[in-house]
């Protein structure tokens, strides 16, 4: 979607590099894959927005070799807050320069009991997504065939998505139980083993203060939920626990 800027990313690198640089353009997640898995003694660069990095995460992680592993990042697209969160420079030339010139540092991870990552924060329940890009190929027909059925079946009320009932439990112990409804639950990575977990709690007349906490595993559990993840949504699960990582994975930044 932006070619001008991989250009302009593949040609800093190659300048500075020797001509050690070795260019991959994966044609879909396997491809992908097998980049990482193939990468030998280089130093993988990822080109892309938050979902690629993610992805390289992913990979990494499932592959057991994170731990040994140091990423580098340029954000290319429009998706690229968790970049910026973590530090990486968002102009593609300082970032293919903080690529050469940075230092590696390492950051904590929450992995959850399905062995998935999350490298930023994480939401429940998940809220809409922004849009990101133009629609793909199936959405005008997909939005078509929606107004036809809404014509023709008769209009059902509204669902509202309310508050939820849901379990909260830091390293054991219950922040709030299933008879208080929440009206969010975010939990975020913070550097130095340990996640910031933060509950609002539903508000009746006067506003409920926030409950917050810092801990290293954070369980979730109730009714069917859905949570969003860095840029993805995950679930429906009933329970669902995160374990912090401390320094599991390895990002060069700015000196």
């Amino acid at each position: 979607m932006d070619g001008e800027s991989v250009r302009i990313a593949k040609d800093v690198l190659c300048a500075r590099s020797c001509g050690s640089v070795k260019i991959c353009l994966p044609d879909g997640p396997e491809e992908f894959a097998r980049a990482l898995q193939r990468r030998g003694s280089r130093r993988p660069v990822v080109v892309g927005d938050d979902r690629a990095l993610l992805r390289a995460v992913s990979v990494l992680h499932r592959e057991r070799e994170l731990a040994s592993s140091v990423l580098s990042l340029i954000p290319v697209g429009t998706l690229n807050q968790l970049a910026q969160a973590l530090g990486v420079p968002s102009g593609t030339v300082a970032a293919a320069s903080a690529v050469l010139d940075g230092e590696a540092r390492q950051l904590d991870l929450l992995v959850d009991d399905s062995d998935g990552v999350v490298l930023g924060d994480l939401r429940i329940p998940a809220l809409p997504a922004a849009a990101h890009g133009p629609d793909p190929w199936w959405a005008p027909p997909l939005r078509t065939c929606q107004s036809l059925v809404r014509t023709l079946v008769r209009p059902s009320p509204a669902a509202s998505p309310g508050p939820s009932r849901l379990r909260v439990e830091v390293d054991g112990v219950t922040l709030v139980d299933l008879d208080q409804p929440v009206e969010d639950v975010c939990v975020a990575t913070s550097w130095g083993g340990f996640a910031r977990i933060e509950v609002r709690p539903t508000s009746v007349g006067a506003a409920a203060p926030a409950l917050r906490a810092r801990a290293r595993t954070v369980t979730v559990s109730g009714p069917d939920f859905r949570y969003r993840a860095d840029a993805l949504t995950a679930g429906p699960v009933r329970t669902r626990t995160w374990t912090v990582r401390a320094g599991a994975w390895a990002l060069t930044l700015p000196r």
